[in-house]
């Protein structure tokens, strides 16, 4: 059977953008993919439209931007894994060969402040706990306990995602900060401060998934899909909102999962990953997640962060985009920007923050309610 491929990816700028509406950012993000891949909207015959805070039907009037041509079109929300989740349904589409070229586009403006219908009971929302940073500053702090993870390793994780950040026309935050600016700032949630945080915001992502046959009729530029994988939690799970599960557990967590289903789909492991973007709402979220994708011991993700190995020239590049960190979270297109990231990777696309040689790279990202996506691709 012939490999699912990405023949094209296109991205709105993430940021705050008063003057444009989510149809504006959807739509520019989706003609970027197209133009990318070297096709038109006549040469798609489905799309799936992730998005978390807009109205219904909202994919539909995004492509109405680019003339409705009468496609099914489906709109997904499984919160920050909404682009990702809806990356699946396309490769499912190609791969079992119902759809041959397939359009998946993510989309936000994002609320202001603290995002809320995070999965959150009445009663959290009421005494206060309905609040992201909250959960993470938990999940972090108990792995500092436990571990002995410092507050100077997790101001690293801010630093080089600024550093990066800076060579990235998506991101939000192109400026460099240092470790004594991050540790000093306002303090959020302990042990984390306002720049260890990523801030919700608007953009756009999208990419164009066909058969690798098809793909090499519109373009050599493309990578193939080598998974594409979704892990929900199950009966008897911890639900926390923010993160999949507590620090130590007895079970593998959530993000474990689906990395573990990704390599076993995808023929690797974790020690033939080039380059990954993964999720970081938070720079203690890097952290924790760089153990469960299993890239390094559990309990090292923050020293090995510190000496370097997660840098551009290190053992495993993460988030060297500037990550969420940076580049900001427009909730239904930031899984979709992120894989737009590791696209560019492999095809030596990403300027001075190019990872040299990358052949395979993983998508990671982790959404409220239970739901994480891993994605693998090679080139």
């Amino acid at each position: 059977m012939d490999e699912v491929a990405i023949a094209g990816i296109g991205m709105h700028e993430f940021g705050r953008f008063n003057d444009k509406s989510y149809r504006d950012l959807g739509a520019v993000a989706a003609m970027r993919a197209l133009k990318d891949a070297n096709m038109t909207i006549k040469d798609v015959q489905a799309a799936f439209c992730a998005n978390v805070y807009e109205v219904s039907s909202s994919g539909h009037n995004v492509l109405e931007r680019l003339g409705l041509p009468g496609i099914p079109i489906v709109n997904v929300e499984n919160a920050c894994a909404s682009g990702a989740s809806a990356l699946r349904l396309a490769y499912q589409a190609v791969k079992s060969e119902v759809y041959d070229i397939v359009l998946v586009v993510g989309f936000e403006k994002s609320p202001r402040g603290f995002l809320h219908g995070a999965g959150w009971h009445p009663w959290q929302e009421s005494t206060g706990l309905g609040v992201n940073p909250l959960y993470f500053a938990l999940s972090i702090h108990e792995h500092m306990v436990e571990y002995g993870t410092t507050r100077e390793q997790l101001a690293h994780i801010t630093y080089k995602s600024h550093k990066y950040a800076v060579h990235n026309p998506f991101a939000m935050y192109r400026k460099e900060l240092s470790i004594e600016e991050i540790l000093n700032a306002r303090m959020v949630s302990d042990p984390l401060t306002l720049y260890m945080l990523c801030a919700p915001n608007d953009g756009g992502a999208a990419a164009v998934i066909c058969s690798e046959k098809t793909a090499k009729k519109f373009t050599k530029n493309y990578v193939t899909i080598a998974a594409s994988v979704l892990e929900t939690r199950k009966r008897g799970d911890m639900f926390v909102p923010a993160l999949s599960a507590p620090t130590k557990t007895s079970y593998p967590t959530l993000a474990e999962r689906a990395a573990q289903s990704a390599y076993k789909m995808a023929g690797v492991g974790p020690e033939d990953i080039d380059v990954a973007e993964i999720q970081d709402v938070d720079a203690g979220s890097e952290i924790i997640y760089s153990e469960r994708l299993g890239f390094c011991p559990i309990g090292e993700g923050g020293s090995r962060a510190q000496k370097g190995e997660t840098s551009i020239d290190g053992r495993i590049p993460i988030n060297v985009s500037g990550g969420i960190l940076s580049r900001g979270e427009p909730v239904g297109a930031s899984s979709l920007g992120q894989i737009c990231e590791i696209t560019r990777q492999l095809r030596g696309m990403s300027g001075p923050n190019q990872v040299e040689g990358a052949k395979v790279a993983l998508s990671h990202s982790e959404g409220a309610g239970g739901n994480s996506c891993v994605t693998i691709l090679k080139r």
